[in-house]
């Protein structure tokens, strides 16, 4: 064993390469431990099973069975000190152990201090990381409270600047009013004091009469100047040239004064004034004084022109004039009616380069060539009104090439023009901004003239198509191809309009719908409504019968429904209502119209009282299923103005309640038999707003009755009294003396009144435009004649009262046979049916 431990460090090597002490240590544990009995077959395979495993997995007690295999320990019980001549004492000395000792607890000491720093290294780290993201977390939580603090602080400046910006606007808007209403009664003060000037002077020219005839009495001068209108009194022509001096002079260094003190008003108010004008009005105030011909001449006071007014006095060269005046100020242009206005005022249109509307509805006489003059110089047109006009294709194909910019187009009752025509809307430039479309009472258009304005005009969005029976579904279907803009559809008296063209609106997002008297239409359609429009806030359904509480129900969930039309829906009853009414749109709806539902009684009116506190219009009219007690619950409505309770039987006390609202605008009584003059006095004294009146039919009704509402009711309008047989000239004197607002009035019937009432009217109701004078025996040609002239329409006949009237000429009573509701019959007017002012100042729509 000595020999190894001084051998050639190249055979150290060698040994090691090839763990050749390893493969002996293992081969002679096998053999002294399993003694084999052929010693050299069991080292033969234990060579070969080493050579199989490889090198690297030699142990020590490999050739030894694992039951005999025993646990030697890893320095003491080897086998190497045998082979290296080594011992246990060389092994395990205490140099040794120490040294190793201190070996390993200096290592691990060692090991210990370096993981202690490591560790307070990076605790020290994550102290620091933590502090940074600290510092940019307060970093950022201040910027961002800085934002949202700047941000409230922006919205609530806007929202004040608004508020200024608004406060600002109301307080001029009321500086104006209040200005004007200064001006205007600084003027009204003027004005009474010029005639109350005039008539002293008139008094001073006739006692100066007196004087030189030397009469104690003369007759009345009145009296002689409306027999003989032409005649001069013989005594005037008598005045000595002195006192004829002396008046001139007095009157014409008065006038002036009065004048320069109006000129002196505001010129924006005098304006406005000037704007309300008609165009001979205008023209006569232009004669007055320099200050007011100025003012005649603003632009502004031009720009809005309106020959309808005057129709029957304008002939085509004063057009032409005014016109040619005026051109590049006009903006707004009537011509309603005009059928003396031909081609020299159609060829001044052309030269008015500023006009944005033109009215030619129902001139007779314009055809294409006309609209050709107008198309030669209106490039910024935006609204057309050609109805009732006998235009061609002709015309359309002119709107294309000339009015690129129309958006409004108003076609109704105009036959002569066909699809082709419509196709020529899409050619050129084309009507491609056009967002109004009115075609009612166009017959002649089929299903392919539909398709053509839905090629040619995609952008639509309001699209009326009344008095038109022939109109489909499929014409509907056909448009709603291509024009899914539409917010807006009217089809009134279309029959066969039925739930299938509303399915094809459903891609469209309406906001008003209204049709009447289509049997066609269901329940479906409201569901359509509630699916599809949510944001509807019209709908007038009427005289539509298969409508049924279900579909009030199905539109409960709508919540911006403003206007509710189910009038002659007799299928309605105090369910639907209900259901409706506690909905959304039960606390927005403002105007509902229930006429002839017969089905409704007081319980709906009960909960329409309770929920609908914006409503401001509502049509009860021939609903018999009312009572007093429902109607008196309407009282409790706080903005209820406008009330149609017409055809129910109700008593003076509850006329009375409706009165102390207090803000009631305009009722409708008519054919409430139980109303007496009480009643109407008592409504009267606490209506100080009212407008508008309708009485017809009401036979108790007398005198007293149109003097409680001639001295309560100053602002009244409009009133209607027919077949009130009891009324005679005295309650139309009333009138005439304390209601200087009137303009529409309606007599018809009134048996005993007679020439005096017109001579009321005519001094007294100065603003008086609308008469009707029908079955009014009493009342002679002549002074209808005489009077009318300053009107803009009247109806008039002295025939007998029809048997509807439940009376004839004497006032008696019978019993009618039946009981019409329309037009009267028979009526005579020197001014034209088609007048711009309506025949009923409410549409009931």
């Amino acid at each position: 064993m000595a020999a190894f431990q001084n051998m050639d460090p190249s055979v150290g090597a060698y040994f090691k390469k090839y763990s050749l002490p390893d493969v002996y240590e293992a081969l002679l544990s096998g053999l002294l431990i399993m003694r084999p009995d052929d010693p050299l077959r069991f080292l033969e395979e234990k060579i070969k099973e080493i050579m199989g495993n490889g090198l690297t997995s030699i142990l020590w007690n490999m050739c030894i069975d694992p039951a005999l295999s025993l646990r030697l320990k890893v320095i003491s019980d080897t086998y190497l000190h045998t082979l290296l001549g080594l011992d246990d004492d060389q092994l395990m000395t205490t140099e040794l152990c120490g040294k190793a000792w201190d070996f390993y607890s200096t290592n691990l000491k060692r090991k210990c201090f370096e993981a202690w720093t490591k560790y307070c290294t990076m605790r020290g780290s994550a102290q620091d990381t933590l502090q940074r993201k600290l510092a940019a977390a307060r970093s950022f939580y201040k910027s961002w409270l800085l934002k949202r603090i700047l941000r409230k602080w922006e919205t609530w400046a806007q929202f004040r600047k608004k508020q200024h910006k608004r406060a600002a606007a109301r307080i001029g808007r009321i500086f104006e009013l209040t200005l004007q209403k200064i001006t205007l009664k600084a003027w009204r003060k003027e004005s009474r004091y010029n005639r109350r000037a005039k008539k002293s002077i008139s008094h001073l020219q006739k006692r100066d009469i007196e004087e030189t005839d030397g009469q104690t009495q003369v007759q009345d001068v009145e009296a002689v100047y409306e027999k003989h209108p032409t005649e001069k009194h013989p005594t005037e022509k008598r005045l000595t040239e002195r006192r004829l001096t002396e008046r001139r002079l007095t009157i014409d260094n008065s006038v002036p004064a009065k004048l320069t003190g109006l000129a002196k008003l505001p010129q924006n108010a005098l304006v406005k004034i000037f704007h309300y004008l008609n165009l001979i009005d205008l023209g006569r105030c232009a004669q007055v004084c320099q200050s007011w011909n100025a003012i005649s001449h603003v632009c502004s006071v031009w720009s809005s022109i309106n020959f309808s007014e005057v129709k029957d006095k304008m002939m085509d060269n004063v057009g032409e004039n005014i016109l040619l005046k005026w051109r590049a100020a006009v903006v707004h242009l009537n011509l309603h009616g005009c059928g003396t206005l031909q081609w020299l005022t159609f060829k001044s249109i052309g030269q008015c380069r500023n006009l944005q509307e033109l009215n030619v509805s129902k001139c007779q006489g314009l055809n294409d060539e006309l609209m050709r003059l107008v198309s030669e110089g209106c490039p910024a047109l935006l609204n057309l009104n050609l109805s009732h006009t006998d235009i061609t294709n002709g015309t359309l194909r002119l709107l294309s090439r000339s009015f690129s910019n129309l958006q409004y187009l108003n076609l109704a009752h105009c036959r002569k023009f066909t699809d082709k025509g419509l196709q020529y809307l899409g050619s050129g430039r084309g009507c491609h901004k056009l967002i109004y479309l009115d075609l009612s009472g166009c017959l002649q258009i089929s299903v392919e003239g539909f398709k053509n304005i839905a090629k040619s005009c995609s952008g639509i969005q309001h699209l009326t198509i009344n008095e038109m029976p022939t109109l489909t579904d499929r014409c509907i279907q056909a448009l709603v191809g291509k024009c899914q803009k539409i917010i807006s559809v009217e089809f009134n008296e279309a029959p066969h309009v039925s739930d299938i063209a509303f399915k094809a609106l459903a891609e469209c997002q309406l906001v008003k719908i209204k049709v009447e008297g289509s049997n066609r239409i269901t329940d479906r359609s409201f569901n359509l409504m509630s699916k599809h429009w949510p944001f509807l806030d019209r709908i007038c359904m009427a005289d539509c019968q298969k409508i049924t509480d279900t579909g009030l129900r199905l539109i409960a969930p709508l919540s911006n429904i403003a206007v509710l039309n189910l009038s002659d829906c007799m299928r309605i009853s105090d369910a639907g209502l209900k259901s409706f009414i506690e909905g959304f749109a039960g606390s927005v709806i403002r105007e509902l119209t229930l006429a002839n539902c017969s089905t409704i009684t007081d319980n709906s009116l009960i909960k329409i009282a309770q929920s609908c506190t914006k409503l401001v219009y509502l049509n009860l009219r021939s609903c018999q299923g009312l009572t007093d007690t429902g109607i008196e619950v309407l009282a409790m409505l706080p903005s209820l103005t406008h009330i149609n309770i017409s055809g129910i039987d109700f008593s003076d006390h509850t006329l009375e309640s409706l009165g102390r609202n207090g803000k009631i605008k305009e009722i409708s009584i008519s054919e409430c038999k139980p109303i007496s003059d009480t009643g109407i006095k008592r409504f009267c004294m606490d209506a100080k707003n009212l407008d508008y009146m309708d009485m017809s039919f009401c036979q108790q009704l007398t005198n007293h009755s149109i003097k409680h509402l001639s001295f309560n009711c100053h602002k009244l309008t409009s009133l209607s009294m027919v077949g009130c047989s009891r009324v005679t000239d005295v309650g139309v004197q009333y009138l005439g003396a304390m209601c200087p607002y009137l303009h529409y009035l309606d007599i018809s019937g009134c048996i005993n009144i007679t020439d005096k009432s017109l001579k009321s009217l005519r001094k007294g109701c100065l603003q008086l435009r609308i008469l009707k004078m029908l079955y009014c025996p009493n009342i002679t040609r002549q002074a209808v004649s005489k009077y009318t002239s300053s009107l803009q329409k009247y109806e008039y006949n002295n025939d007998d009262p029809p048997r509807w009237f439940s009376y004839d000429n004497g006032g008696q009573v019978h019993t009618p046979k039946k009981k019409k509701k329309g037009a009267h019959e028979k009526s005579l007017s020197n001014k034209s049916e088609d007048s711009e002012q309506p025949a009923e100042p409410k549409n009931e729509d």
